[in-house]
């Protein structure tokens, strides 16, 4: 980790979000010790639920029997099995046997987005999470999340969107909480242009989030410009200090 990078960017950020909570990170290892080991009966079933301790400066490390939801292990790479019923699961359940999210409108629509989702395998053993903050030379951060109120997740948004003539410098794909978090913005990571996720509509995981909190996680290559560009950006007008004395 760049620790000059480090400290800049916390600076800028109370220079320009006030006290908005810092960000979040994560990266792949395989080196044990790097953050407190999590186990199924400490955490949350829901990794957006155990995301809490982190917020709170409480590193966190996963591995495969971390997790206890099929879907959170599937989208931090550590599994590729679906759970039984998945497609009944997601949209209309089975009477009597399983209860339908009704997230899709039939079984046959989430068989269909299932064969276009990408295959994500995790790099290592080991996925860490981090606050900003607690970062030290030794991490190597991929991937930075914010939890962000409206006028952040604006400011996160239109900095993205700074340097590019496209438009969709965001995105905002349908998944889980832990989808839009972990799998989505990992995967950007790697593209010639890497695009900021904005996330968090996951009925079933904001109950672990504020009412008035979305998601914005983005690839560190991605993060590194977005900082370069801070001083530059609309963040030195009179516009942004208006919205910013209300954060």
């Amino acid at each position: 980790m760049d620790i000059e990078l480090k400290d800049k960017f916390i600076s800028l950020w109370k220079k320009y979000f006030n006290n908005a909570q810092l960000p979040l990170t994560f990266y792949y290892t395989d080196m044990e010790g790097r953050a407190e080991l999590a186990t199924p009966d400490s955490i949350p079933r829901c990794i957006i639920g155990a995301l809490t301790g982190v917020r709170k400066g409480h590193p966190l490390c996963f591995n495969a029997d971390s997790i206890g939801c099929f879907g959170g292990k599937r989208y931090v790479g550590f599994s590729e099995t679906l759970r039984q019923g998945f497609e009944y699961f997601l949209s209309c359940g089975i009477p009597g046997k399983v209860e339908g999210e009704r997230y899709k409108k039939s079984p046959a629509l989430v068989s269909e987005m299932m064969k276009i989702a990408p295959k994500f395998k995790a790099p290592a053993r080991f996925i860490v999470f981090k606050r900003w903050d607690l970062l030290d030379s030794s991490d190597e951060p991929e991937v930075v999340i914010f939890f962000a109120k409206p006028d952040v997740l604006s400011g996160l948004f239109t900095l993205a969107n700074f340097d590019q003539a496209e438009p969709n410098g965001v995105v905002t794909p349908m998944g889980a909480g832990c989808n839009s978090i972990v799998q989505q913005p990992y995967l950007e990571k790697d593209s010639h242009r890497p695009r900021g996720v904005i996330g968090m509509f996951d009925v079933s995981a904001r109950p672990h989030v504020g009412k008035d909190e979305l998601m914005f996680s983005v690839p560190m290559k991605k993060f590194e410009s977005m900082v370069e560009n801070m001083e530059e950006s609309f963040l030195t007008t009179n516009s942004w200090k208006t919205v910013q004395k209300r954060i």
